[in-house]
């Protein structure tokens, strides 16, 4: 698959994730298969990490993998069908550095970001990108503030953040980790004279400190306290069992911290077979859905309507039809008593752009609009398949209307 798009479109959109480890401390616990899908609350961990980037807006992802690289492709043919993405195989192990190197040939941007699929770190990727941006950063690190460092190494920042080394294990208590996320600027990077074989962290990071004697202002950190975990060893596999679970609903729980997710057609209105709602005239509330939407309103603190309209790509309805239904949709709505917060639609025919269902985009855009949404703390009510997948991947609940 080939992306196409701009060199820099102002965020961040690519992802490479290092997804070759063989997961050696994990073997007794989860034998024969690659790290980044060791089975978490009853998904592989890749779940996990490919859905927090999309919360991101990363669109775009490019896997690079080695051992039992068919495990991760099947799995995504599976369960990802509508990701856009691309796969790298190394034919023999190439190192954290060989494997980037070789997965940028699939970059197109001139900034990426790069994550390990056995590693969670909950950044924001756009403060990591001012960060990178502003200080015209090669490459800028994510960090994460621990009080018991003894498993990691430390890394020391400059007063300008730019990074000023990096310290072995110690006996240290506390300081900043590298959290395994960087952004990278291509054109730098890939201008460097590298082996095939080498090492991201020591032959690259290391490597450009020690020979810079720490005065190098080409890296730099970001230090984030969010949410991070390594799944490298059987202790933190098991904790991260409960922690990225998702807990039984509770209805009595709901309140207005929580949030409602309704598609359209098919839930709030009468669908046309085989076609689309194409005016206000052909629109049709279900019976009852106003009084249940305006139930709702007291209990939810917010409720969204997110509905695929590809009719209007496709040539049936026009934008301004679409609007006309959704603004005199809205109005009898009020006029019950009901309220919704906001409408998301997506109108391309496109099954990989980023906001059409399956795919979560949509869901994630209320969350950038609205920051105090907590998707674990949402439902998704829909009548097909997509509309379930849709709230899985966003990771709410969901509840399938027939």
């Amino acid at each position: 698959m080939e992306f196409t798009g701009p060199l820099f479109s102002g965020r961040v959109v690519q992802a490479i994730i290092l997804a070759g480890g063989l997961g050696t401390r994990l073997r007794d616990t989860v034998p024969d298969l690659p790290k980044c899908m060791a089975p978490v609350a009853g998904r592989p961990f890749l779940f996990y990490v490919i859905n927090y980037l999309r919360s991101q807006g990363i669109e775009q992802f490019i896997f690079s993998t080695g051992y039992k690289y068919e495990k991760i492709s099947d799995y995504l043919v599976e369960n990802f069908s509508t990701l856009n993405y691309s796969i790298v195989i190394e034919d023999e192990p190439l190192g954290t550095g060989g494997a980037i190197n070789l997965a940028l040939k699939n970059v197109i941007d001139q900034h990426v970001l790069v994550v390990n699929g056995d590693t969670l770190f909950k950044v924001s990727v756009n403060d990591l990108l001012t960060l990178h941006t502003t200080k015209k950063a090669e490459c800028t690190m994510s960090l994460k503030p621990l009080k018991d460092i003894g498993r990691y190494g430390m890394v020391e920042l400059n007063n300008d953040f730019t990074v000023k080394g990096f310290f072995e294990k110690n006996n240290s208590t506390s300081g900043n980790i590298n959290g395994g996320v960087y952004l990278i600027n291509k054109e730098i990077f890939t201008g460097k004279a590298f082996p095939d074989k080498f090492s991201f962290e020591k032959d690259y990071l290391e490597k450009t400190l020690s020979l810079s004697k720490g005065k190098d202002k080409s890296i730099c950190g970001s230090v984030q306290d969010d949410y991070f975990i390594d799944i490298g060893i059987p202790e933190d596999f098991n904790r991260v069992q409960t922690e990225l679970a998702l807990l039984p609903l509770n209805l009595k729980a709901i309140d207005e911290n929580w949030a409602l997710y309704l598609d359209r057609d098919g839930v709030i209105n009468y669908e046309k077979k085989n076609d689309y709602i194409r005016s206000w005239q052909e629109f049709r509330f279900y019976e009852g859905v106003k009084e249940a939407i305006k139930f709702f309103s007291k209990r939810f603190g917010k409720i969204f309507i997110v509905t695929n309209q590809r009719g209007v790509e496709r040539g049936f309805l026009t934008a301004e039809d679409l609007s006309v239904i959704h603004r005199n949709m809205l109005m009898e709505i009020e006029k019950a008593g009901g309220r919704i917060v906001r409408i998301y639609f997506c109108t391309s025919i496109d099954n990989k752009h980023a906001d059409r269902k399956p795919n979560p985009g949509m869901a994630f855009k209320s969350k950038r609009n609205f920051p105090s949404v907590d998707l674990s703390k949402s439902i998704m009510i829909g009548n097909k398949m997509s509309d379930m997948l849709f709230g899985k991947n966003a990771g709410m609940y969901t509840v399938y209307l027939k």
